[in-house]
């Protein structure tokens, strides 16, 4: 079986991301880069991704001493980051520089705390896809309890001219 065959040998999924392919395909960096692994790639459906939560991340600091708690929106920017990845490779944009910007994020739940020592598992799929302006749904849980889920919108831009 082929590394984009599943177990029926039907192609459906890429390799694999590990966090080498996960900063090539992402322009951020620590302390925000907020994806450490891909798990699942289905091109043009969805992404399962994976963000290691640690009590090292510098936003526990603050976000609660005494309760550290995963900010919300740092969820939905993990949620993002991954939403980023499955649309550079839907829409063959690997290394071509292209940046993929937030416009919208649309019915946000926030459904369980996030706390350091656990596996924050990523789902997201498109709802819309274009060339410039994907929609996306997205859903956080850990262990299978739902942490957060939204819907939101995304622009395929160019990066900024410095």
């Amino acid at each position: 079986m082929s590394d984009t065959q599943n177990e029926t040998g039907a192609a459906s999924a890429v390799p694999v991301y590990d966090i080498q392919k996960i900063l090539h395909a992402l322009p951020h960096r620590y302390p925000l880069l907020l994806v450490d692994r891909v798990k699942t790639l289905e091109i043009g459906e969805k992404i399962h991704a994976v963000k290691g939560v640690t009590f090292n991340e510098q936003f526990f600091q603050g976000h609660f001493p005494g309760r550290p708690i995963m900010p919300g929106v740092l969820q939905i920017e993990a949620l993002a980051q991954a939403a980023a990845i499955l649309a550079i490779e839907t829409l063959e944009l690997a290394g071509s520089g292209k940046l993929v910007y937030f416009m919208s994020i649309d019915e946000a739940k926030f459904r369980a705390p996030v706390e350091p020592g656990v596996l924050l598992d990523l789902e997201v799929g498109f709802v819309q896809k274009r060339s410039r302006v994907c929609k996306f749904w997205g859903k956080a849980s850990v262990e299978g309890k739902t942490t957060c889920d939204a819907q939101f919108t995304a622009m395929v831009a160019d990066p900024p001219q410095g």
